[in-house]
């Protein structure tokens, strides 16, 4: 049942990552995008008196053109807001205005958002894009861990923010090495190595502790800190207290890795897997290599690409259908609006980009305006093919080594099979 609950909570976390990309591309020609935030405590009828004073105050407005599409667009949301007594649970965020298509042509589009967590504020703006910031904020990552990889030369550090490494920085120490200089003595040697060993100690706890109590909400979001290095560095470490006490508390444990630059910090993570069960990135790796090993088999139950992927699932044959959270990839059929001519194309949208941009403009057979007649997203196609053999669908991050080979060699399509089929 919790396995069910995070799968679909990655689906809906890419939905609304894909809304919000969608929402972003779009550009009005003035200030006549229209962005309301409604929290859930919000009266309706409050938004709605708002709405009708500010489509009287557009007579101001010195551009008819501007006027015109700024009423259009409040005239569009108060059609929208009959059918609310109340807002949703978390809230809404509507979003109208006339967006630009490319060339001279322009639509009036109206989107309305129930976000996945309760909107804390109240917001009308008039401009040409979208306010989408309270709504990024909520694709944050909750749960941040702190990483440390240390030996006596080096040490490097960042955080673990759900399914993406990032690294912050790092020092290298001038501890000197074990072999003692000609001419002094070994206990003078062994406490000027000591001295300098403790020193860049302090400096690593110094330095990794203001990166990470400087995190936002940090006392909320931050879980804990993982230690990597060889014995004994990383136990030294540990047992001299040389983190902030906020920080050295969180510590979760210490780990053997090889690297100590930023390399060891996505060994430090596979290392940890155990004390990070149930964090995506742990379930996404263990995914995807699981798929990786079973490429290379003789009796190979793994499959890729999008026509094999979509036969095995017609087929029942997929145990898990692996999906890269970067596959922007849709089937449009364009439609001329004078002679009929449609034609189908799947494209590939980049971020930033529209389908309107990428799609012809004229029809080819009469230079007519072509319109999008119909778009499935494949993602949401081949989820719901998932959906009916009772297949575990899996969203697989672009941000570790793995989900980018997913995205990069694969397509950002793949499958790991029940059985073999052969397609």
């Amino acid at each position: 049942m919790t396995e069910t609950v995070e799968m679909d909570d990655a689906r809906k976390r890419y939905e609304f990552k894909k809304t919000l990309e969608k929402l972003e591309s779009k550009q009005g020609s003035g200030t006549e995008l229209i962005t309301i935030y409604i929290p859930p405590d919000k009266q309706i009828h409050d938004v709605t008196a708002q709405l009708r004073d500010e489509f009287g105050q557009c007579s101001n407005i010195k551009s008819k053109q501007t006027r015109t599409n700024v009423q259009s667009a409040i005239s569009s949301i108060l059609s929208r807001l009959r059918y609310y007594k109340n807002p949703p649970q978390n809230g809404m965020a509507v979003f109208c205005g006339t967006v630009q298509l490319g060339g001279d042509r322009t639509s009036l589009d109206c989107t309305i958002i129930e976000p996945p967590e309760p909107l804390n504020l109240y917001m009308y703006r008039c401009s040409s894009n979208f306010e989408l910031e309270p709504l990024r904020e909520m694709l944050e990552e909750k749960n941040i861990y702190g990483l440390l990889v240390l030996d006596r030369r080096e040490a490097y550090w960042g955080f673990l923010r759900g399914n993406r490494i990032d690294p912050v920085g790092g020092v290298t120490s001038t501890v000197p090495g074990k072999q003692r200089k000609g001419g002094q003595s070994s206990v003078r040697f062994q406490r000027l190595r000591e001295i300098a060993i403790n020193e860049f100690y302090t400096k690593i706890g110094e330095r990794a502790s203001a990166i990470f109590l400087a995190e936002k909400d940090f006392f909320e979001r931050f879980k804990g800190v993982l230690i990597g290095g060889p014995s004994p560095t990383k136990e030294e470490f540990e047992a001299g207290e040389y983190f902030h006490h906020e920080v050295q508390k969180r510590i979760i444990g210490l780990f053997d890795v090889a690297y100590t630059n930023e390399d060891g910090l996505s060994e430090l993570v596979d290392a940890a897997k155990d004390a990070l069960k149930g964090m995506d990135v742990v379930r996404e790796k263990e995914y995807m290599n699981r798929f990786l090993k079973e490429l290379v088999q003789e009796d190979s139950l793994a499959a890729y690409g999008e026509d094999s992927v979509r036969k095995n699932l017609e087929l029942g044959a997929v145990d898990v259908l692996l999906l890269s959270s970067s596959l922007r990839k849709s089937r449009v059929r364009i439609k001329c609006q004078n002679c009929g001519h449609s034609e189908e194309r799947t494209i590939h949208l980049e971020p930033g980009k529209t389908i309107e941009d990428i799609i012809p403009h004229t029809c080819r057979k009469c230079t007519a305006p072509l319109v999008v007649d119909e778009e499935v997203d494949i993602i949401e196609e081949l989820t719901r093919l998932a959906d009916q053999s009772s297949t575990k669908v899996e969203i697989i991050s672009n941000d570790f080594e793995e989900g980018s080979i997913l995205f990069s060699a694969f397509g950002g399509i793949a499958a790991i099979l029940r059985y073999r089929t052969g397609l």
